[in-house]
């Protein structure tokens, strides 16, 4: 007898052919949902995110009769549409810059929009709260720091985050809101916060927060260095001397060369005082680095 080839050896039932379609069947996008060009109809209208405007603090102006706008501010702040909490942030910047005292009340519900809005994905509502951020710490400086709950700890990742992401104009921006920040507060306090970030897991937010402390303790006298711990500073140097990242190490050097200056005040006859006290407070071969860095100084 003949064999039945196989495709011929289970005739399939309209029914069963049926629900076996309903199943893997998957509704198709149509061209205007993908982005596919179809010269019969108008073309889609640009991005959203290109018609925000990023407004630089010079050009930000005062708010007319700002005491019947400010509790608008706080609500338009909570709106769904991304772009209304753009401008609300636009609108707080003016706030914090030329009517600080009607703001301070609500700082800390600003911060904590700010922070949310570093988290969305939109890269417009990002710089825009970035920018506000800038604002903010000229505004406020040192009185960020009596708050009662996380949000300013939660601010400063953030913007480690950002400013270690590959989106450049993001990464710029989140740079110069961390130059607001050491331009703004005093160093000892944030210099506590930020020494916790040398040590994170992620490489690139130990390199941007080695490059803030660099830029503080460039800021500091002897005095300062001292009450926060000489020993503990010329320590968290010496470990990022063998960073990974070039960034981190090269930002370890400039803090190194800050304190050997401030505590020799580039004297020779501390030189010997130095080495001394590197080798007490070190390893040797942290001592031996930190040593070799400040006589190449010199």
């Amino acid at each position: 007898m003949a064999l039945r080839p196989i495709d011929n050896s289970l005739p399939i039932a309209p029914e069963r052919l049926k629900k076996h379609v309903k199943v893997v069947s998957v509704p198709i996008q149509k061209q205007s949902e993908v982005g596919v060009n179809d010269e019969n109809k108008a073309p889609l209208p640009p991005s959203t995110d290109s018609t925000i405007d990023y407004i630089s603090s010079d050009d930000l102006k005062p708010i007319s009769d700002p005491e019947s706008k400010i509790q608008g501010l706080i609500e338009r702040l909570d709106s769904k549409d991304w772009t209304k909490v753009c401008e609300s942030l636009n609108n707080a910047r003016r706030f914090a810059l030329y009517h600080s005292s009607l703001l301070l009340p609500f700082l800390e519900k600003v911060m904590s929009v700010v922070v949310k809005a570093m988290k969305n994905p939109r890269s417009a509502l990002i710089k825009t709260s970035i920018m506000a951020s800038s604002d903010i710490f000229y505004a406020f400086g040192d009185q960020l720091l009596d708050s009662t709950s996380d949000v300013f700890d939660s601010l400063l990742l953030q913007l480690l985050l950002k400013a270690s992401q590959d989106k450049k104009f993001v990464c710029e921006e989140a740079d110069r809101a961390l130059n607001a920040l050491v331009k703004s507060m005093t160093p000892l306090p944030l210099l506590n916060k930020l020494k916790l970030y040398v040590s994170h897991v992620n490489l690139r937010i130990r390199a941007k927060a080695a490059i803030s402390i660099s830029n503080f303790v460039s800021k500091m006298e002897l005095e300062g260095m001292n009450e926060f711990g000489l020993v503990s500073l010329v320590q968290v140097a010496a470990d990022l001397l063998n960073d990974r990242l070039p960034e981190a190490r090269e930002a370890a050097r400039r803090t190194v060369i800050s304190i050997y200056e401030a505590y020799t005040g580039n004297e020779e006859q501390k030189q010997e005082e130095w080495q001394n006290f590197c080798q007490s407070s070190l390893p040797p071969l942290h001592a031996q680095s930190i040593v070799k860095i400040t006589s190449s100084s010199r």
